[in-house]
């Protein structure tokens, strides 16, 4: 890709910056504490990353500060959705949020209260930077608000390379062709999958993310979007095979390791191990990108561990990619907070922090180059190259089905509830 234009504006930015950081630096009166709170020269943003993850942010915006002169504030909370509305109800809005839900974002910007990115960048460089998949979630009302910066791919199964040599299976390309392995290593005396949905609050959206997974391998994504906006209910046929499907798995006593009980109190950062215990208790595990956070330290990309893409099963709709992500967006139109909107808007951030591993960018001009490791440049590799993306279904729902009856809902399946009940009780729930 070109970025020619886009390194156009960042160079005005560098210059605008300056200006900032010199009328900052000439602030005599404020001390700096209240500078770095609300005088010229800072911007602020709040965000999900904190801990490991939030220094590798940071060091990818430490080129920003180090050019303009201007002083990044960032936040980190895992409370995010029930922090920022009580902030900007308060009158403290960050001057940029990190939204990891693109439905929480549209919540603010139909209320009036973000402002457009068009007041940094002109849309039609995004629109070069960005496929239209990522430019369509960060679109409400015609109007585009957001930049992305981190991508999850979710459509992923994990295995270890030597113990599939050892046994001698092959990588699956069909759904068929997985149930069927799934069923050797049944008929060999293992049990093929490791699946835990434990986490919390938030304990049952691993196994929605099957369902997503499996909604646009079967209804496709036209089916998929229509459900996301509750066109067509959970009751209906798309949504109940779908569920099904993943039943077959999960509801298989010969393929979760631990079984039922085992896949609802098992952490979802523990599953994984099971692939290399000896003997493994386990040859398959879904999961997206981010499970590489959990992995054992012996474990060596390529050679221990790798993925492939959760297959397809409808051909028409060939291989999807389920996807996360983190998107920018301004509550305050400050020249501070357009000059990181533009940076984040170039290849630069998004390069530092996939070097640094545990990161997949969405921007276009980000090369496989740039990644630490084979099996991070594969994840790269399976976004760039699919040719329908969408967003995690229950982070675009209204907070109480997608984050609410939808997680408990998938959790109550599992554990034996009815099938009939438990999509009635998401229906219910949904507001009018």
């Amino acid at each position: 890709m070109n970025s020619a234009t886009l390194s156009r504006h960042w160079s005005q930015v560098v210059t605008l910056g300056l200006s900032l950081s010199l009328l900052a630096a000439c602030n005599g009166n404020q001390t700096q504490t209240d500078t770095e709170a609300s005088g010229p020269g800072t911007v602020t943003i709040l965000g999900v990353v904190v801990g490991e993850q939030q220094d590798r942010l940071e060091a990818a915006l430490a080129p920003f500060e180090a050019e303009t002169g201007i002083t990044v504030l960032y936040e980190g909370t895992d409370a995010f959705a029930t922090l920022l509305p009580v902030r900007v109800e308060s009158g403290d809005a960050p001057d940029i949020a990190m939204f990891p839900q693109p439905g929480l974002m549209a919540d603010f910007a139909e209320a009036g209260q973000l402002v457009p990115v068009d007041t940094a960048l002109d849309p039609a460089d995004l629109q070069v930077a960005y496929a239209q998949d990522w430019l369509d979630l960060a679109t409400i009302d015609d109007q585009l608000y957001g930049v992305w910066l981190r991508a999850s791919v979710k459509s992923l199964v994990w295995y270890n390379p030597q113990e599939f040599e050892a046994a001698g299976y092959a990588i699956p390309t069909t759904w068929d062709e997985m149930i069927a392995l799934s069923d050797q290593i049944v008929a060999d005396g293992n049990t093929p999958w490791c699946l835990g949905m434990e986490s919390g609050d938030a304990t049952g959206w691993v196994g929605t993310d099957w369902v997503e997974d499996i909604m646009l391998r079967t209804a496709g994504p036209e089916v998929y979007d229509q459900w996301i906006t509750n066109e067509i209910p959970f009751d209906s046929e798309p949504v109940r095979n779908a569920f099904e499907r993943f039943g077959e798995i999960v509801l298989n006593p010969d393929y979760i390791s631990g079984g039922t009980v085992g896949a609802i109190s098992t952490p979802f950062g523990d599953s994984i191990r099971g692939l290399f215990t000896d003997p493994p208790r386990c040859y398959l595990h879904r999961q997206a990108n981010f499970i590489a956070s959990f992995l054992p330290e012996t474990v060596v990309p390529g050679e221990t561990v790798a993925v492939f893409p959760l297959p397809g099963i409808n051909p028409e709709f060939g291989t999807p990619v389920l996807v996360a992500g983190d998107v920018f967006a301004m509550f305050n139109d400050t020249p501070e907070a357009q000059a990181l909107m533009a940076y984040l808007a170039t290849p630069e951030p998004h390069e530092i922090w996939a070097s640094l591993g545990g990161f997949i960018s969405p921007h276009e001009a980000v090369g496989l180059e740039v990644y630490p490791d084979q099996v991070t440049r594969q994840q790269a590799e399976i976004l760039a190259d699919a040719e329908i993306v969408r967003f995690d279904a229950s982070d675009m729902m209204p907070g109480v089905v997608g984050t609410g009856t939808f997680w408990s809902g998938i959790v109550d399946y599992v554990g034996g509830q009815d099938l009939d009940r438990v999509l009635a009780n998401i229906d219910d729930s949904w507001p009018n």
